[in-house]
């Protein structure tokens, strides 16, 4: 049992999708998941066990932000052995052709964020997914004949910011998407050396200003899943 999360040693599966809101946890666990056991409640943020086409796959909620995904995946990898995340989150778009419910396949992460500067003074380290996770995902989105992006992402600490006009310029140098949580992900992957991906779905868009419910976001979002599943079942 670590400090946020409740689960004995055994009860957290090697393979764990990582949805922001608790909730959408508890939904994933619930619908798509064979014998779900509820492992954690610590904080409101629920963790599940099951089974998805005969393979061990827990769902952890993460919350929001950098701090709080850091401290749940420090203490899967650390304390439970996790050896592959798989981060399932909504995002806002960037690009006009990045549009509303498409599938985004983070390759690798810019941020603004003081995670990695604190990390390596002077100098910048590129937050990179799992080659393979990657690869396994943007060929199955494509059988699948999802609308689909791969490429960089924004990791941002800032959900509402001062100049709203911020995201245009990392929109020139084609990053497709803004999100939280990325960056951290796959820094602690790195650092650990686990295997880590974020595959992300547009629930806005900063270019035509569309948007989602946040009922729609915590439920409806079951081709991501559905997508993650497919990729981690045969690892």
């Amino acid at each position: 049992m670590s400090v946020h999360i409740a689960a004995k040693l055994g009860e957290i599966a090697e393979i764990v999708l990582l949805p922001g809101d608790p909730l959408r946890a508890k939904w994933i666990a619930e619908n798509f998941l064979e014998n779900p056991i509820c492992y954690s409640t610590v904080r409101g943020m629920y963790g599940y066990t099951g089974e998805y086409q005969g393979k061990r796959i827990s769902i952890q909620g993460t919350g929001m932000g950098i701090p709080s995904i850091s401290i749940y995946v420090n203490e899967l990898i650390q304390e439970y052995g996790v050896k592959t995340l798989v981060r399932i989150g909504s995002a806002g778009s960037y690009q006009e052709d990045v549009k509303i419910r498409d599938i985004v396949l983070a390759m690798s992460t810019c941020t603004d964020s003081s995670l990695n500067a604190n990390r390596f003074p002077n100098a910048n380290f590129a937050p990179t997914s799992d080659a393979s996770l990657f690869l396994k995902a943007y060929q199955l989105a494509k059988e699948k004949n999802l609308s689909v992006h791969a490429g960089s992402i924004l990791t941002s600490d800032e959900f509402y910011n001062d100049d709203p006009d911020t995201w245009k310029h990392w929109a020139k140098f084609g990053i497709l998407c803004v999100e939280m949580e990325t960056a951290a992900l796959y820094t602690l992957a790195a650092k650990f050396k686990v295997k880590a991906l974020s595959i992300l779905t547009i629930s806005d868009s900063l270019v035509t200003k569309e948007a989602t419910s946040s009922e729609e976001r915590q439920t409806s979002f079951s081709t991501m899943v559905d997508l993650a599943l497919g990729v981690v079942v045969n690892i």
